[in-house]
């Protein structure tokens, strides 16, 4: 409702909600409760983006996957009627990059790896699910259906995605039950700045924010 307010836009707002939701319930499978090695096997199935890929993924899995699945072709086949060009490729590849960052989010907590800042934040630019999300609005409102490109992330959907990332770390994990599985910024710069509290790393996130 807050970016697509024309009320002749109630189709939009539904397919993006869909898309909103599936990053927060993948988010989840990647943060609570899959292993490395089934988050693995999740995020090849995702490449391949074939029904059958789903018989090599845990049961609790499945339905995530063939939904997803489900989805976002019928989002891109929606979006062919309409636009006469089908995104379903790029609409791929927003889900693919989106899992390869959940996945070395999930690899570095397993190894017990705090990755710079730097590193954690370029990473949690596209695990931060916006710029999926993003792809998905502009092919819903018929723009850049030749011209978006996985690759080409623009400056508003980083500048985005950044803000989110960042405000979303100075909560606390613990209240998403997670158990501090999905890391934060303030940990990453703790780390690198050994002598700073934690009220010092809140600032400087909170400045970063309104840079």
């Amino acid at each position: 409702m807050a970016v697509l307010t024309d009320p002749k836009m109630s189709q939009q707002r539904i397919e993006l909600a869909k898309c909103i939701s599936f990053v927060y319930v993948i988010d989840d499978i990647f943060d609570v409760y899959g292993t490395i090695e089934e988050l693995t096997l999740f995020t090849q199935a995702v490449k391949r983006w074939e029904l059958v890929a789903m018989l090599d993924l845990p049961e609790y899995m499945r339905s995530t996957y063939k939904a997803l699945y489900d989805t976002i072709n019928d989002i891109g086949y929606n979006i062919h009627k309409i636009y006469g060009q089908n995104p379903t490729q790029n609409l791929r590849n927003a889900w693919v990059s989106l899992c390869n960052a959940f996945l070395k989010e999930a690899k570095w907590f397993a190894f017990g790896v705090v990755p710079t800042t730097d590193d954690y934040l370029k990473n949690g630019i596209v695990s931060s699910g916006v710029h999926a999300v993003l792809v998905h609005m502009f092919y819903l409102l018929g723009l850049g259906v030749s011209s978006i490109h996985l690759e080409d992330v623009s400056a508003i959907s980083s500048s985005v995605a950044t803000i989110l990332r960042l405000w979303d770390d100075l909560g606390s994990a613990k209240d998403e039950n997670q158990e501090g599985k999905d890391g934060s910024y303030i940990e990453c710069y703790m780390k690198e700045n050994k002598d700073t509290s934690i009220e010092l790393a809140r600032e400087h996130v909170i400045k970063l924010n309104r840079r």
